[in-house]
């Protein structure tokens, strides 16, 4: 199969819809620019109504830009229609026609461009080997599961030997165990073939599992891109660290700077971080984020909050410890169980922190 692989380029790329009801503007992509380099797998993260499927959909041609300019290959695709670019879309519905085989599904798109019947047969036999799926082309899709009709959908997609593969949440119809075996799947196959492509999810740890990247996007604004362990670890804003994983955030002054860390007053405590957003000072208002592998349980008073523990859930290699707070319950994760302490349910406890895992943020950019 094709092993080509472009970059694709986002420039200034805005979308505005009208309004229905009240024929007001409204932005649903807010001048995206960002590029994908040659054989990356890109994801567009973000909440319903964030602008994601949109930007996936201008990348395919479904949806014309207001402003800006879609670069794939160096060439300008912006106001191509979808047959018009090389890029095949993976969608959220399969799709799958039931009065057609597996294979002359997978087939469908070979056919309409009239390919020859010998090199027809070559590229769905190929297609489907690489899905796992060789031994069920005879086979209809009323007799697949919905993890075979994913797979179905995304041969149908590759046959086509597309430079770019957008795929629009194409897991949100299966059940977990199955999203979790399809994750390896798109990306084992992405890889191989070395396609350029770009994901839409909601799903965080979809995002984090299959990416190169991650572009985390808000009301039509892309809010940060970087790699899954930059976005998690380092995240620019409120907003990013709330919607990427578990996270606490307690309300700090910056007191100013000293051997590499922020040194930040907290209820009249100091806490030092060696993480912070750019542009803090001496003298703002801030927010600690720390996530629930950079808290620490110990005996009262000797950390930055006193609280009770409230639950402990069991999850094998870790035990989450819920502690009520004055700052709310807080998540605690306690990794290796057997080898640490353990606070019963209960039990009053201290909060403290691990000053190379949590990072400061801006109080109100959320």
């Amino acid at each position: 199969m094709n092993k080509r692989s472009v970059p694709v380029r986002l420039e200034k790329v805005t979308k505005i819809f009208k309004d229905q009801k009240t024929k007001a503007d409204v932005i649903a992509v807010n001048e995206a620019d960002f590029e994908l380099a040659p054989g990356e797998l890109v994801t567009l993260l973000g909440p319903s109504g964030c602008g994601k499927t949109t930007t996936l959909r201008m990348i395919g041609g479904f949806e014309l830009p207001t402003r800006g300019r879609i670069m794939i290959g160096g060439e300008d695709v912006t106001f191509l229609p979808p047959n018009g670019r090389a890029t095949a879309t993976v969608f959220q519905s399969y799709g799958l026609f039931p009065h057609l085989s597996v294979f002359d599904n997978v087939a469908y798109g070979l056919r309409i461009r009239k390919v020859a019947r010998e090199d027809l047969r070559r590229r769905v036999e190929e297609a489907l080997a690489l899905v796992g799926l060789a031994d069920l082309a005879q086979r209809a899709p009323s007799r697949l599961s919905g993890g075979q009709q994913q797979r179905v959908a995304l041969a149908r997609s590759l046959v086509v030997e597309p430079e770019v593969l957008l795929l629009d949440e194409p897991l949100s119809n299966l059940d977990a165990l199955l999203r979790e075996q399809m994750r390896v799947e798109i990306r084992r196959i992405q890889k191989a073939l070395g396609i350029t492509a770009v994901y839409v999810t909601h799903d965080r740890v979809e995002a984090m599992s299959l990416s190169d990247r991650v572009i985390v996007m808000k009301d039509g604004v892309v809010r940060q891109i970087g790699t899954p362990n930059a976005i998690y670890e380092d995240p620019n804003s409120k907003f990013v660290a709330g919607f990427v994983g578990k996270v606490a955030f307690f309300p700090v002054s910056i007191e100013g700077e000293e051997g590499g860390a922020m040194l930040c007053g907290i209820a009249g405590k100091r806490v030092r971080a060696r993480k912070w957003a750019a542009g803090l000072r001496a003298g703002d208002r801030a927010v600690l984020m720390a996530r629930p592998e950079s808290l620490r349980l110990g005996e009262a008073g000797a950390g930055i909050a006193d609280g009770t523990v409230s639950a402990n859930v069991y999850l094998g290699s870790s035990v989450e410890s819920f502690v009520k707070t004055e700052y709310g319950e807080l998540l605690v994760q306690i990794d290796d169980p057997a080898e640490k302490r353990v606070w019963p349910e209960g039990a009053r406890v201290s909060v403290s922190l691990n000053e190379a895992l949590v990072r400061v943020l801006p109080e109100g950019d959320d």
